[in-house]
């Protein structure tokens, strides 16, 4: 485990937050609900049928003292839960009977769990794909005040320290987006700056990638990037944010200094923003293979309140990591 994460499980446990889990009868759930009680991360609610959880846990000699239980063949609260989320679809018209159908699913329900405030984050993932965990998120919890989108974000911890904050960069979007335009390009930048805020205590400084460094290239791609960065600083000027910058220029201050001299993020940029889902995506992966880097998410951002995806090849232990960042951007969100 990285020191970046013994960091973040420590701060969860200051203050821990209601997690559900609506995966409840995989080892895998079980296990992460079991270490995060035990650890004093967070309060775990995990949804199924009581029998299976039960005997799961027994088959693997797994403790279920102190997690909470909802039986999903008789979920408490359905008609409330339905009746909900028949209000907030019926103009997409949603029925009343796709409703109550809905909402038997334990990724939909749980995801409702946390709109009514049963529960502060929902983990999901394990079985369900990332579309679904998306669409859950946002069609029940919703977005965050003053964002339309939902993205991603890659923690990287590189060997190097003396990038970012000893070696922690921030990388969006790598999983979610595939081809923002300039505003969702914005959204992404001020969701990940806040990220970045919440899990290291250190002030981002986001770089708004591309093949260009102010004006050394001329296209329609490179467009995009500015007026992304214009919109940024337009909707959130009290964050530091420059581009367009090429990788380098944003992290080698020599490179900065001479390709965009004056800039406050040139050379020392701890949040990297990809102008796409190519970029991001292969971004991440050559540093984590290449550079040796610890790849921690994707971690889903941009709902009302945050909740995660899970790669369906997850370890307990990634489960784990995932509901204590949750419980320290809670803890961050309550604070603002």
């Amino acid at each position: 485990m990285s020191t970046f994460i013994e960091q973040i499980h420590e701060k969860a446990k200051t203050s821990p937050r209601k997690v559900v889990l609506q995966e409840g009868e995989d080892v895998r759930i079980i296990e992460a609900a079991a270490l995060a009680t035990k650890q004093g991360i967070a309060e775990v609610t995990i949804l199924g049928h009581p029998d299976k959880i039960k005997a799961t846990a027994a088959g693997a000699n797994l403790s279920l003292e102190k997690i909470t239980i909802v039986d999903m063949t008789r979920p408490p609260h359905l008609d409330d839960y339905a009746n909900t989320y028949y209000e907030l679809r019926k103009a997409k018209g949603l029925t009343q009977d796709q409703a109550l159908a809905q909402m038997k699913d334990p990724l939909w329900y749980g995801a409702m769990m946390v709109r009514k405030g049963v529960v502060d984050s929902f983990v999901g993932g394990a079985l369900y794909t990332t579309a679904d965990v998306c669409r859950a998120g946002i069609q029940i919890i919703g977005m965050q005040a003053g964002l339309k989108t939902l993205s991603s974000f890659f923690a990287m911890v590189v060997p190097d320290k003396s990038f970012g904050k000893d070696g922690i960069v921030f990388f969006a979007d790598c999983a979610v987006v595939i081809q923002p335009d300039a505003n969702q390009l914005a959204d992404i930048a001020i969701a990940t700056a806040d990220s970045y805020a919440s899990l290291t205590g250190d002030t981002p400084r986001v770089a708004m990638l591309s093949f260009s460094t102010k004006g050394s290239a001329k296209h329609a791609d490179i467009d995009k990037v500015t007026a992304a960065t214009a919109v940024v600083k337009q909707k959130r000027p009290d964050l530091v944010v420059d581009g367009e910058l090429q990788g380098d220029a944003a992290l080698i201050p020599a490179i900065g200094e001479r390709k965009a001299k004056g800039s406050p993020v040139a050379g020392k940029a701890n949040v990297l923003i990809f102008p796409d889902l190519d970029a991001g995506n292969i971004g991440y992966k050559l540093v984590e293979r290449l550079g040796k880097a610890e790849a921690i998410g994707p971690i889903l951002q941009g709902m009302a309140k945050p909740s995660s995806d899970l790669s369906r090849g997850c370890k307990a232990a990634d489960i784990l990591n995932v509901i204590a960042i949750n419980v320290v951007r809670l803890q961050y969100a309550q604070k603002q």
